[in-house]
């Protein structure tokens, strides 16, 4: 199911219209003036989707980081470029976007349930992993999956707020992930809170796309407990069969 930008100025996404002027990239890539496609990182693949323009279109794989911070678009192989200056309409692959925003936002959660140090995490569209500081195994799968699963049930709101960087340096423990430093130099980080101020559940810094509510992300199991060293345990998650 595609989406337009319209459409999802809800989610979090940019304001603005749907339609976008374009330069090209070295590479084959494409840079809009405005874009409401998610680029790859913090181990977050970037968003798919489709260009439209005329009677023509191409299909996008996937959204990385090009220089300065651009938002890059890649077409699959083969697919027709537009010519530099009119205007284009960008829709999203939304299924595959939404399920990044499910398993993401279980990411926060599966840190609340294992409350150690992050060492690093990833997602795709099925499944998600986080790696934790874990000399000694918490507690058997069964266990972790039923506390995962109660408060996805508890259908938490989740929110966003920003702060200086300054804040953010004054309180360490807003950054979970211990491989990762947080983005400064712009003034201003984003805080993710799942709860309420009088009831909160999670509040860290993210740059990641989440759901409004937990009770979106739905039933899901937990897969692998891997050792990866001496220290350290990774942890997967996956859709509910």
């Amino acid at each position: 199911m595609w989406r337009e930008r319209s459409t999802l100025s809800a989610r979090r996404l940019p304001q603005g219209g749907g339609r976008n002027r374009r330069r090209t990239y070295r590479g084959g890539g494409l840079i809009l003036d405005r874009s409401l496609f998610y680029l790859t990182g913090g181990g977050q693949p970037g968003d798919g989707g489709e260009l439209r323009w005329g009677e023509e279109a191409a299909t996008i794989v996937t959204t990385i980081k090009g220089p300065k911070g651009a938002i890059v678009l890649v077409p699959a192989y083969g697919m027709p470029r537009p010519p530099v200056g009119p205007t284009v309409l960008q829709r999203l692959d939304w299924e595959r976007r939404y399920a990044h925003m499910q398993i993401h936002t279980a990411s926060h959660l599966l840190s609340v349930v294992i409350p150690l140090p992050v060492t690093g995490g990833a997602i795709t569209a099925e499944k998600g992993r986080l790696d934790f500081d874990m000399p000694q195994a918490l507690a058997e799968k069964d266990t972790l999956a039923a506390k995962l699963n109660a408060l996805i049930l508890q259908d938490f709101h989740i929110t966003e707020h920003w702060i200086t960087d300054a804040e953010l340096e004054a309180n360490p423990s807003l950054v979970k992930t211990m491989s990762v430093k947080p983005p400064t130099g712009q003034g201003r980080v984003r805080l993710v809170r799942i709860g309420s101020e009088g009831l909160q559940v999670d509040l860290q810094r993210c740059g990641g796309t989440h759901v409004a509510r937990t009770g979106e992300i739905g039933p899901l199991q937990i897969g692998k407990i891997e050792k990866k060293c001496k220290q350290n345990r990774r942890v997967s998650i996956h859709f509910a069969d």
